[in-house]
């Protein structure tokens, strides 16, 4: 059915097309050589009859020639002649035509050539579907033998279209019949260690969306197996345009491009999981092709911080690993997540591992560039949190010193007024007794320790709303390999 060299069938309907061809062709020849033995089988009635015939006018067997049918005497011995009369089935001949009958009491051998060409053909696939059981033969060894010839060739092409047949739709089922008793196999793991419904569940969703994303099919193992040119060549093909739909890609050369595809790998997740959580260490680089995420982050736990954020495809995160991975004298350990990545839905990805981005890093100085830093610096999200708390902090102490100046100008103002009043209160009154000129000097000092206490007050409780938990910067890539360091962008770089 499946050959390096012949016809590959790779879908139902192609293989039923290629065995029907094989049963019409059967059918072709098989109705073809009932029509030519039907001839013969007619014939040889002619010829025995011919021979038996003693008339006046004696039968001679070139008269059943055609070449002697414009032939004078030809003639005059067919108008006289019982032979064929004698070898009529439809006038009770006494000659057993068998399995031939057919086509002399329906004159298939004096019919036109289509209609010759339907019938014989119904006859052949007729008798290969029933496997020649309907026939009914007469002692002619010739025609016994066409009929187990028949009855053969029907069993051996029916045998041979279930077997094909069979072999195609195990080849269709068999990953489909691998999945099931894995499927089974991870139920009886999970009843046998107690595992609790929710967690039930999600190995479930995972292994549903597994199947219907890859069918099965281990494309790592694959692609393995490949030669090293052809492998990159598929990566390329596969990983190449959805790459450079990611903006912190779109910015990188062909030749790095080809070298992160090479080592690029599918990732699967299924709603609800924890890609990575903040503070564990980050293993991987996650460029999303298809689904959403949502990173967050408490800055470690601090009470009364929180930020949140939706990562669509062409987003990515886990960007904590190119930091590491560019430092010069980076650590064995792996960084730290600063975010917390949870699926929002079935997402597909590809995966960029730890030690395949360190090898790009030190192999391809170019990823070094102060412009390509600039853009993952534009796209992070932990880069774009960070800002937005640095520049809040800003416009709240900008704020604060703001009201702070108001209030400064609003107690000297007070105070200003409050020596104006006292001053003409002096000079109208220098004459009242001096009782009510301590009173009024009271009055005056309490109306100023209220004023600025109130002022006081104000300053602190402002100080305090304003206060919010300082978030670290994050961690500056090396630029120590940059090349171009007066490029344009890299004085964008330096200026941000």
């Amino acid at each position: 059915m499946i050959k390096a060299n012949g016809v590959v069938t790779r879908t139902a309907w192609a293989g039923a097309a290629y065995n029907l061809l094989l049963y019409m062709l059967a059918s072709h020849v098989l109705g073809a050589a009932w029509y030519l033995l039907s001839v013969d089988r007619y014939t040889s009635c002619w010829k025995s009859y011919c021979k038996k015939e003693n008339d006046p006018l004696k039968c001679i067997l070139r008269y059943l020639d055609c070449d002697t049918f414009n032939h004078d005497d030809r003639k005059v011995w067919a108008n006289h002649t019982t032979v064929f009369e004698s070898c009529d089935p439809n006038k009770n001949s006494t000659f057993k035509y068998g399995i031939f009958e057919n086509a002399i009491t329906k004159s298939v051998v004096l019919s036109h050539f289509v209609e010759k060409y339907f019938y014989c053909l119904w006859w052949g696939l007729q008798q290969l579907s029933s496997y020649g059981q309907n026939l009914s033969t007469s002692m002619f060894m010739g025609e016994t033998s066409f009929a187990i010839l028949i009855s053969i060739l029907g069993l051996v092409l029916f045998a041979h279209l279930i077997g094909n047949m069979q072999t195609y739709l195990q080849s269709l089922t068999v990953r489909l019949e691998e999945w099931r008793l894995k499927r089974r196999d991870t139920e009886e793991w999970m009843r046998h260690r107690q595992l609790p419904e929710v967690l039930r569940q999600r190995v479930r969703r995972f292994v549903q969306y597994k199947w219907l994303a890859t069918r099965g099919v281990d494309e790592e193992a694959i692609l393995k197996g490949l030669p090293a040119d052809l492998r990159r060549d598929i990566q390329r093909h596969l990983c190449l345009a959805l790459v450079r739909r990611v903006p912190f890609f779109s910015q990188m050369d062909d030749q790095l491009l080809d070298a992160i595809c090479e080592r690029l790998v599918s990732s699967l997740s299924t709603e609800g999981t924890y890609i990575v959580r903040e503070g564990d260490p980050v293993t991987e680089m996650l460029f999303i092709i298809r689904g959403r995420l949502e990173s967050s982050t408490t800055n470690g736990g601090r009470t009364g911080f929180f930020n949140s954020t939706r990562l669509k495809p062409g987003d990515f995160c886990g960007e904590e690993l190119l930091a590491w991975a560019l430092h010069p004298k980076g650590s064995l350990n792996l960084p730290s997540s600063t975010r917390t990545v949870t699926a929002l839905d079935e997402v597909e990805a590809f995966a960029l591992r730890a030690e395949d981005l360190k090898f790009v890093a030190n192999q391809f100085r170019r990823l070094h560039s102060k412009r390509l830093q600039h853009t993952f610096r534009y796209h992070s999200h932990h880069w774009r949190t960070w800002a937005a708390c640095f520049i809040q902090a800003a416009w709240r102490r900008h704020k604060r010193r703001m009201v702070e100046n108001s209030l400064s100008m609003s107690e000297s103002f007070a105070c200003e007024s409050c020596e104006a009043n006292k001053t003409e209160q002096d000079e109208g009154d220098h004459f009242s007794d001096g009782s009510s000129h301590s009173q009024a000097r009271l009055n005056l000092g309490v109306t100023i320790l209220a004023s600025r206490f109130a002022a006081n007050t104000r300053r602190g409780a402002q100080k305090v709303k304003d206060e919010m938990p300082k978030l670290p910067k994050p961690e500056e890539p090396d630029f120590s390999a940059d090349e171009d360091s007066g490029s344009p962008a890299g004085g964008i770089g330096r200026r941000v």
